[in-house]
């Protein structure tokens, strides 16, 4: 389920985020805490062995060793290739979310064009409805694994009354190796066409309005099939969890402490925790945890889409829309405004700081402090215009 904390960041006090830094779900340290267990392990394993285990020769040996992969270490460009590669996923993960399938459009568009109070009508609007639902259904349970298993086989569609069993016969009878997801557009776009023939839906421009949206729809769902297919190149990924990994290893030898008494440069403290390197991991592997999490936010994450919850609210919503509601208007009335040219809704108490004067430009301020002049009267009103020409320049402009 999304981790949602908008209303917790929503005006930026003093020390604003500490509320934030300690929860858990969906949090760095739920994602990150057995790699960092298991570094900080490896860590002083090592250091116990170099103090307590190795001899004086297999002590120095180390200690070139460490300073050996301290000093190459820095060269993996851990920063510039995590960096891209995080703001590559979050691009990718954002295009997702915003090319999510939604039928509001299309359930407006049902509702005022498709016609008939009586039982026919109301069976095409809502069969029409339905076959959309049908589709992002289809879509989503072959990239979204919550959905999958909610819905595992085509017999737990068709009993949770997205698919008839007829149409579920209609539907296996089409033979394609392929993904049959775009069934649904073809059987609305045919019902859409019998149901401008038969005068449910009176005008052809309400017609192509309605084919239109549909496409848009289906670009959605081709989108999101389109992710699922072709993701970052594997290359890129392997790359970068090469490189971090690579980094902290050659850390676990490179950043130890040896012995001060040697005299190395930078090795004139003994801490035993090595605080600096334990952040750095924190920082650098929970970068690369975040990009982990977003690549594919059709999973089961703490911040992945709701899916589920996209195809149940979708279902109420549209049909809601399409059925009950359809020729259903309030009565009018006059608003509480019908009478008064300068309408002001009233504010509570509580946000009486924010009616403030509207904004009429930046120079406003210029006339209300300006010193009289000689042709300015006392009630503001000007006696006369001062005359300027600009002086010509020697040329000629």
């Amino acid at each position: 389920m999304t981790v949602t904390y908008s209303s917790k960041v929503a005006n930026a006090t003093f020390f604003g985020f500490h509320r934030l830094l300690l929860k858990w779900r969906g949090s760095i340290y739920k994602l990150l805490y057995r790699e960092f267990i298991v570094f900080a392990v490896l860590y002083t394993a090592i250091s116990l062995m170099y103090r307590f285990l190795l001899t004086g020769a297999q002590k120095r040996y180390f200690e070139k060793l460490s300073i050996y992969c301290d000093r190459y270490a820095e060269q993996i460009p851990v920063t510039f290739v995590l960096g891209f590669y995080v703001t590559l996923v979050v691009n990718r993960w954002w295009n997702q979310f915003v090319n999510l399938p939604w039928p509001d459009r299309l359930m407006f568009l049902i509702s005022s064009s498709v016609h008939g109070s009586d039982e026919h009508g109301r069976l095409l609007r809502r069969t029409l409805m339905r076959y959309v639902n049908l589709t992002s259904l289809l879509i989503f349970r072959s990239v979204s694994t919550a959905v999958y298993k909610r819905f595992p086989t085509m017999d737990h569609v068709v009993e949770a009354g997205f698919m008839t069993a007829d149409e579920r016969k209609l539907f296996d009878h089409l033979k394609s190796p392929h993904l049959k997801y775009w069934v649904p557009f073809i059987w609305f776009g045919n019902l859409a066409a019998k149901a401008r023939k038969e005068g449910r839906i009176r005008d052809s421009v309400d017609l192509q309005s309605l084919m239109t949206e549909m496409n848009r729809f289906r670009s959605w769902c081709s989108l999101l099939f389109g992710y699922d297919w072709v993701g970052i190149p594997l290359v890129y990924t392997q790359v970068v969890t090469l490189a971090v990994y690579t980094f902290f290893f050659a850390c676990l030898i490179g950043r130890q402490f040896l012995d001060p008494t040697k005299g190395y440069a930078g090795h004139d403290l003994d801490l035993y925790i090595p605080i600096f390197t334990l952040l750095q991991f924190f920082f650098y592997a929970g970068w690369l945890k975040v990009a982990e999490q977003l690549i594919n936010p059709f999973g089961e994450d703490d911040d992945d889409f709701e899916t589920n919850w996209c195809i149940d609210r979708n279902l109420q919503v549209s049909l809601l829309a399409v059925d009950e509601m359809h020729m259903s208007l309030p009565k009018m009335k006059k608003d509480i405004y019908w009478d008064d040219s300068a309408a002001r809704p009233p504010y509570t108490l509580a946000a009486a700081d924010y009616c403030i004067p509207s904004f009429l430009g930046s120079t406003v301020q210029m006339g209300e402090h300006r010193p009289q002049s000689e042709w300015e009267r006392e009630d503001g009103r000007l006696l006369n215009w001062p005359q300027f020409r600009c002086a010509e320049s020697d040329s000629g402009v």
